[in-house]
């Protein structure tokens, strides 16, 4: 493959939809197809290289995005983690997102192309699908253009979705159907979302569209429960029950299935909305009639018991570059990621938020801390009131850092087992009040057991009451912040 072809860098590669675009876009010889991972990867399922990525640390998304044309985003982050996350998954969701749009701009990228989540026509949306659209809009803020497919549920051999499905039909003879199975859904095969991705890639007129996408069958969630149960070749009987309960369908589906819970509680949250493509406008200029559910169907039942079952395959998760490496796992320090959402006051930006953070801090644990802040040399330090001892110690990174995006290093301090990677930052996103607050890869020093009971519940406390104390801010006022030397570039 000639190296003067475009890059185009899929970030989720790894995952379901990502091996099978990567197999579908190399046999096009269009682009130059770089896959994102988090951790090393071989060439494969038709991609030419890949890359190592943290898409939460904004450096390494750059570096990853370096000479990329074009880009494709299949990334979500309802996967559980290693170490300790202190975040809903709609922060962590955005914060990547963030991240992915900063660099896409920064690389001169053309075009990101999205897969996102149906919306319905009316009703509030599920946690879930609020952050399909927050993503959206969090990867166009930074001036790329964005063509976003939204999808209902993806079926295919090998796909999450077929094997809920299948598990809870085989194990299940007699099955309690809740009042979300009544729902309609129109779900697409995997061949026809890969088509359909690969169609708008670099196709200039889709250049800032959305296009709702979906197969040729609308059918209720009883009724693929039912079609699987034919094609698998079992007798099962459906009752109904009268009732909703996200809890209750959460547990159930997670037993049954073996699904991990906090992949199912958001899907179950979507189910009470009708997932109905309003038209089929990207699909009719594409030429893709769809591939029948039933079909689908057929052919994931086929691959499935062509495949030895053992273990390994029973407990696969599809890979994505948010899950943690799990080579070395046992060796490695446990880490915490916790991610808050704040809002901003009016007239305020995230480096006025960081540097108030600090006076705040000190006024709030009077008279048990003291905390010292110099921004002539943009050092934080946090200490014991009525003694020398540090607790933590942040330095302001002045090359990694924005008005809207202020970096600080964790250096030093008791509570801080530092290994240059621990960091605190606060973001805002663009066009928004909204801000996160986000520290990473911080490891402390306490045994870990004692962490998660003290230090980690006191950080969510103190976080608890900044918001607290910002929604009483007045929504008037200039510019302040941080000032300081310029730090080692970082994350």
């Amino acid at each position: 493959m000639s190296l003067e072809l475009p890059v185009l860098v899929v970030a989720g590669a790894s995952g379901f939809v990502g091996r099978a675009l990567g197999r579908a876009l190399t046999e096009e010889h269009r682009f130059r197809i770089v896959g994102l991972s988090r951790g090393p990867h071989e060439p494969g399922d038709g991609y030419d290289a890949w890359r190592s990525v943290d898409l939460f640390s904004l450096l390494d998304t750059e570096r990853a995005l370096e000479g990329a044309s074009m880009a494709v985003y299949l990334v979500h982050s309802m996967m559980p983690h290693d170490g300790l996350t202190q975040a809903r998954f709609e922060d962590l969701d955005l914060l990547c997102a963030d991240n992915f749009g900063r660099a896409a701009a920064k690389a001169g990228v053309r075009q990101i192309v999205y897969l996102g989540g149906l919306v319905p026509r009316v009703g509030e949306l599920s946690d879930h699908l609020k952050s399909r659209t927050e993503v959206e809009g969090a990867l166009a803020a930074h001036g790329v253009p964005v063509t976003t497919l939204r999808a209902g549920m993806v079926v295919g051999p090998g796909g999450s979705s077929f094997e809920m499905l299948a598990r809870l039909v085989e194990r299940l003879p007699v099955m309690l159907c809740p009042a979300w199975t009544s729902t309609r859904s129109q779900p697409i095969a995997l061949e026809d979302a890969v088509r359909l991705l690969s169609f708008a890639i670099d196709r200039r007129e889709c250049f800032g569209r959305t296009y709702d996408v979906g197969g040729p069958d609308v059918l209720t969630y009883r009724e693929m429960m039912q079609l699987t149960a034919d094609a698998l070749g079992k007798r099962r009987r459906l009752i109904s029950v009268p009732w909703f309960s996200p809890s209750i369908s959460t547990l159930w589906v997670s037993l049954v299935s073996g699904a991990s819970p906090s992949l199912v509680g958001p899907l179950v949250q979507s189910l009470r909305h009708e997932m109905v493509a309003r038209d089929r406008e990207l699909a009719d200029r594409a030429g893709v009639v769809g591939v029948p559910f039933r079909e689908v169907l057929a052919e994931s039942v086929r691959a499935i018991r062509s495949m030895p079952r053992s273990p390994s395959r029973a407990s696969r998760r599809s890979a994505s570059p948010l899950e943690p490496r799990r080579d070395g796992a046992r060796a490695a320090p446990k880490r915490v990621r916790s991610v808050q959402r704040l809002v901003l006051p009016s007239g305020r930006h995230a480096t006025w938020a960081a540097t108030e953070y600090f006076r705040w801090l000190e006024r709030a644990m009077r008279p048990f801390l003291r905390v010292e802040l110099s921004e002539g040399d943009a050092h934080a330090r946090i200490a014991i009131a009525g003694t020398k001892l540090s607790l933590l110690e942040l330095r302001y990174s002045k090359e990694r850092s924005t008005h809207d995006r202020p970096l600080l290093y964790i250096v030093g301090g008791l509570l801080s087992n530092d290994d240059g990677r621990g960091r605190l930052e606060l973001r805002e996103l663009r066009g928004t009040r909204t801000m996160l607050a986000a520290i990473h890869d911080y490891i402390p020093r306490i045994p870990w057991f004692l962490y998660r009971r003290t230090q980690a519940l006191g950080h969510l406390w103190v976080m608890w009451r900044f918001a607290r104390y910002l929604a009483r801010t007045p929504d008037t006022g200039g510019p302040a912040g941080v000032t300081g030397v310029t730090e080692p570039q970082g994350s």
